[in-house]
């Protein structure tokens, strides 16, 4: 939620910012792909991973938003698998770690991002939407999720994850012990591809540095990406989405779990329970507790 500041700390705050935009840190368009991902910590394989690759494409929904907080105890049926997606092409690398920003400071540092991203028309993406879904939630959560794109709703309400889908990960952020409030939730792309399509490359590659500043901004403890967009274009390598799973990547300073797309586990409810298994990696990250534990 934007923060009222006084000319002089708002322009200071957008001056460190642009210092920060202008050593690299956090402007890369156009950036080629150069360094390999890091290693990451492995966790025993677990049964029943899906191999197979296809897109994730998102429904539409016409049900309003989750009101108040789910309840807390487990519900094994929210969660699952998504089978991967297709990799794609041209995603450019992530940038450099910017410095962090002391914790008070972070919402009006992120209210100066939304204002530079301004009434954007830099890709094609703008022409189809009716509001730009920027990112909602607690400025210095130590938790962080990702996901490809706005949906209907979402572009209507201009909040991500308010849909159908939004619902249920509204259902999985509670089960995890926590409130959707204490997290950040934000997308690849803010506008809606047309027909909630997988956005391309250029699209993706345009607006992630958008994101990429929203992540150095928060620096959550736990980066969770949501469906194989989101882990593509955070890791910045094609590699089926279960190969992703199952453990922890080490990005920009913070831990990143790779996980299913809710709106995957909307048309295959089978596969909550490894999504599921995904979160709880997230959780011991964390040092939540499992209820009843």
């Amino acid at each position: 939620m934007p923060h009222a500041l006084d000319p002089a700390t708002r322009e200071a705050l957008a001056e460190r910012l642009r210092f920060y935009r202008d050593l690299g840190l956090s402007d890369f368009y156009r950036r080629p792909v150069e360094d390999a991902p890091e290693p990451a910590r492995s966790l025993p394989p677990r049964a029943g991973q899906l191999e197979a690759e296809q897109a994730e494409p998102r429904r539409p929904s016409s049900e309003p938003a989750l009101q108040g907080r789910a309840p807390l105890a487990i519900q094994s049926n929210f969660f699952g698998e998504e089978p991967t997606t297709r990799a794609r092409k041209g995603f450019t690398a992530p940038p450099q770690i910017a410095p962090s920003l002391p914790a008070e400071e972070r919402a009006a540092a992120l209210e100066v991002i939304r204002e530079d991203l301004g009434d954007c028309t830099r890709c094609a993406l703008h022409k189809g939407r009716n509001t730009i879904v920027f990112g909602v939630g607690n400025p210095a959560a130590r938790l962080m999720f990702v996901g490809e794109g706005p949906g209907a709703d979402e572009d209507a309400q201009g909040l991500p994850f308010v849909g159908r889908a939004g619902q249920l990960l509204n259902n999985m952020i509670a089960a995890m012990g926590l409130m959707r409030e204490e997290c950040y939730i934000a997308n690849v792309v803010k506008c809606r591809p047309p027909g909630n399509r997988t956005p391309e490359p250029e699209e993706a590659n345009t607006c992630s540095p958008f994101l990429f500043r929203q992540i150095d901004v928060v620096r959550p403890q736990v980066l969770v990406a949501l469906g194989a967009t989101a882990a593509t274009y955070l890791l910045g390598q094609r590699q089926p989405l279960a190969g992703l799973r199952g453990r922890i990547h080490a990005f920009r300073g913070t831990s990143l779990v790779v996980t299913y797309h809710p709106a995957f586990l909307l048309r295959d409810p089978r596969q909550k329970k490894e999504a599921w298994a995904d979160l709880q990696i997230a959780m011991k990250e964390l040092g939540l507790k499992k209820a009843g534990t």
